[in-house]
């Protein structure tokens, strides 16, 4: 560091750069001269919009799920007894849903979160047509 110090005096020296110029280089060599870290998403956000214009229904929803909720929700669930996701794990096949309950685990939540952000869904019944969009915030 004091080599790159006594470079940026060298050319201060000779003219190559102004003293501003110098400041700003040598405060750039400074310890402690970090770029600020964003800060992490707090809430997992959730968009639910109507594709099909039907008056009888709301056109869009908009939800905000905190984080730390559904990393709490994640610790709970492994209290569940492992005889019993088996018969959670059947209810949800049953019903087309393909989850394995045992599968959720806190340190998968970050990486599942992030594989969600800007994911669209389309779904279709015969009554309505809606869009679901996941992102963070």
């Amino acid at each position: 560091m004091h080599e790159h110090r006594r470079e940026i005096l060298e050319m201060l020296a000779k003219g190559q750069i102004n003293t501003d110029e110098a400041e700003r280089l040598i405060a750039a060599l400074e310890p402690g001269v970090e770029e600020a870290k964003p800060n992490p998403p707090k809430y997992l956000r959730v968009l639910v919009e109507s594709e099909d214009g039907r008056p009888d229904g709301p056109s869009t929803v908009r939800i905000r799920v905190p984080l730390q909720l559904l990393r709490s929700g994640v610790k709970l669930a492994s209290l569940i007894p492992h005889n019993v996701h088996a018969h959670v794990n059947t209810a949800l096949h049953d019903n087309g849903i393909r989850f394995d309950l045992g599968q959720v685990k806190p340190e998968n939540l970050d990486e599942l979160i992030d594989q969600l952000n800007d994911v669209t869904l389309h779904v279709d019944d015969k009554k309505h047509k809606v869009k679901i969009r996941f992102s963070q915030e």
